[in-house]
């Protein structure tokens, strides 16, 4: 689970698309996550110790669906060796006008369901699990610093208390290609 949150922050990275305007966002659904498509890099600092690693978010099917692929090392301490982690989440969309969801795989066999929004400005992303009874719940927000580094937040909320969410891990990454 570790390397999977650390995973999870150095992947979202976000970039240099300018903003979309209201009208174009109404006629295209994507268009508030077009500054994802890109290569990305990070680094990041957290409960699993120091990372790093690359992301990519594409667009597929015809533009239907975001995809993101993920590699990131997490660097060895002296209780534990280095690891690496690899994940593929995939947002999508149930159907026009349906609401923005992703699912996320791992090579640790996680499975995660996310519900995404985008802030009113535009300025930020975020992907929320729902409240499950004797689950943690998981945000992860990706907030633009300026137009070519975002802070990635990933937090956990204890079974029991859906609301009370706490940062796990967090980080700056950077784009590195389109």
């Amino acid at each position: 689970m570790q390397m999977r949150v650390a995973v999870m922050v150095m992947a979202l990275a976000i970039g240099a698309v300018p903003a979309r305007t209201q009208a174009q966002t109404k006629t295209d659904p994507w268009a508030p996550y077009m500054f994802l498509v890109g290569t990305w890099a990070g680094e990041g600092q957290g409960q699993p110790g120091s990372s790093s690693g690359t992301a990519t978010f594409r667009l597929d099917l015809g533009g239907r669906i975001l995809v993101r692929t993920n590699r990131v090392t997490v660097a060895a301490t002296a209780g534990q060796a280095a690891a690496v982690h690899e994940d593929l989440m995939v947002i999508y969309r149930d159907g026009p006008g349906q609401p923005v969801r992703a699912t996320y795989w791992d090579n640790e066999d996680h499975t995660i369901q996310y519900d995404a929004s985008v802030s009113a400005d535009g300025n930020a992303i975020t992907f929320v699990t729902g409240p499950a009874p004797a689950a943690p719940r998981f945000r992860l927000v990706y907030t633009r610093l300026d137009g070519s580094r975002v802070d990635v937040k990933f937090e956990m909320a204890p079974p029991g208390s859906p609301e009370a969410f706490k940062v796990y891990t967090q980080g700056v990454t950077r784009r590195v290609g389109g």
